[in-house]
């Protein structure tokens, strides 16, 4: 499909000119123009053009109130002065009035087709930054975030009385429970809204490097530090900085953290400059820190810092009421990103996912939902082409009744379901360990950890 062409207003008294502009723009752009005022806004009414050439002089209007009146009605159409001098009080008033740049006669025709050209790509840029602000402000407002559970009915009263506040915040729970949308929605309805988002996983960077991706380094600071780099604090300024897994970081590093929310400042790598930054911190784990500070793994002080508004976010087997309405959300959002005409899930599937314990919680129900939508050839999604260790599910109604019946103890019980679940991930992925623990929402060490707990031979494995 053809590239809509652009269009524009030549608005000029002067005959000769507006026909030189038509003759010098006519290839590029369709050209419309207009000799005075009462005329220019005829035209703008009818064509709304893109770029409007408007010369300061006209016969029945200032064309700087001309200006003024077009931004009125039309904040985001680009206009362009004409001027016969080059005077820097006229250039500066029209640009406080929103023009976006002024050309003097007689015209250099490259610098105006260049101004032109340069204008509407500063346009196209601003617009799609509106839309990709708008769609922020869409995806993570409050009543775009699924839920409705108690407990997540909850989450959300307090996600809205805080978001306009600088209290820091820990957000807890399992891997796969939302902690980051949860953080963006406190964000993007927050006075931080228009300002940086930046997120870092605390537990992906190796522990050499995280002093640097935090704070920054200046050049030369250590080896292959070939120039100066920004850390996360100082491109998060004004707005949020959101650690993911903060109880994953050394206490070397959680000083340097502690001293920031403390002072506001810090230096950066191999600097000794104070650098102030206005952020807001959000932090998130999936870690007990209170067994942690017991243990010497975290330091209490910083704990107090971070922690001044706790959000606890349950696992999904603990809101099982949300599954429906998830599935359905997840539904709709892979429909349209992968153009799937699935309209919803049959109850057989639909029960047996209700009673599933969705170890890697809302996490790896949108990675079912996605993989299931990707290959079925059905309107409805059916039972048999949910994954294979689905048919393990109702064996946890038996293993309730040996429990209830004193047949078997709590712990066995729990001990077994957890057995199945992660045989049948790695049976899924052919025994690669990376594979089965992202299918599990939880860290391959994790994985490693509840393998030998169980006694789940390690020898068909692979560990990438």
């Amino acid at each position: 499909m053809d590239e809509k062409v652009r269009s524009v207003l030549v608005v000029d008294d002067e005959v000769g000119a507006r026909e030189s502009l038509k003759m010098i723009l006519k290839n590029d752009y369709e050209v419309f123009s207009a000799k005075d005022a009462e005329e220019a806004f005829l035209q703008i009414k009818g064509h709304s053009p893109d770029v409007i050439l408007l010369d300061i002089i006209l016969p029945d209007l200032d064309g700087l109130k001309v200006l003024e009146r077009i931004k009125q009605n039309d904040p985001d159409v680009v206009v362009i002065m004409i001027t016969a001098t080059k005077t820097v009080k006229t250039a500066v008033e029209a640009m406080k009035l929103g023009a976006y740049d002024y050309v003097t006669k007689p015209f250099d025709i490259d610098e105006l087709r260049l101004i032109i050209s340069r204008s509407l790509s500063t346009k196209a840029l601003e617009q799609e930054v509106k839309y990709r602000r708008e769609e922020m402000d869409k995806n993570f407002d409050f009543r775009n975030i699924i839920g409705k559970s108690k407990s997540m009915k909850d989450i959300f009263k307090v996600v809205k009385q805080i978001a306009d506040s600088k209290s820091t915040a820990l957000i807890m729970g399992e891997s796969g429970t939302g902690k980051e949308l949860i953080s963006r929605a406190i964000h993007y309805n927050s006075n931080r809204k228009n300002y940086p988002f930046v997120t870092i996983n605390c537990a992906a960077i190796p522990e050499t490097l995280i002093e640097s991706e935090l704070f920054g380094h200046e050049k030369g600071a250590f080896t292959n530090a070939i120039e100066k780099k920004l850390g996360r604090f100082e491109v998060a300024h004004q707005g949020t900085l959101f650690l993911d897994e903060i109880g994953e970081l050394s206490l070397a590093t959680q000083a340097k953290i502690l001293r920031f929310l403390e002072e506001r400042e810090f230096n950066r790598v191999g600097g000794s400059k104070t650098i102030k930054v206005d952020v807001r911190l959000i932090t998130a784990t999936n870690k007990d820190l209170n067994q942690m500070i017991k243990t010497g793994g975290f330091r209490e002080d910083l704990y107090y810092r971070i922690n001044v508004v706790p959000i606890v976010i349950p696992p999904l087997r603990e809101r099982k009421e949300d599954i429906p309405q998830l599935i359905d959300h997840f539904i709709n959002k892979f429909g349209v990103e992968n153009n799937r005409n699935v309209k919803g899930i049959n109850k057989e599937a639909l029960e047996i996912m209700m009673q599933y314990e969705w170890p890697g919680n809302i996490r790896e129900l949108e990675n079912l939902i996605e993989r299931v939508m990707t290959l079925t050839s059905n309107e409805y999604i059916q039972l048999n082409e949910l994954p294979p260790f689905f048919k393990s599910v109702p064996k946890v109604d038996g293993l309730k009744e040996s429990v209830l019946d004193g047949k078997v103890s709590f712990l066995q019980a729990e001990e077994e379901f957890e057995r199945e679940v992660i045989l049948d991930a790695l049976k899924k992925t052919n025994y690669i360990q990376s594979h089965a623990a992202e299918i599990l929402g939880i860290s391959r060490r994790i994985l490693k950890y509840k393998m030998d707990k169980l006694g789940i031979n390690q020898s068909k494995l692979r560990d990438y």
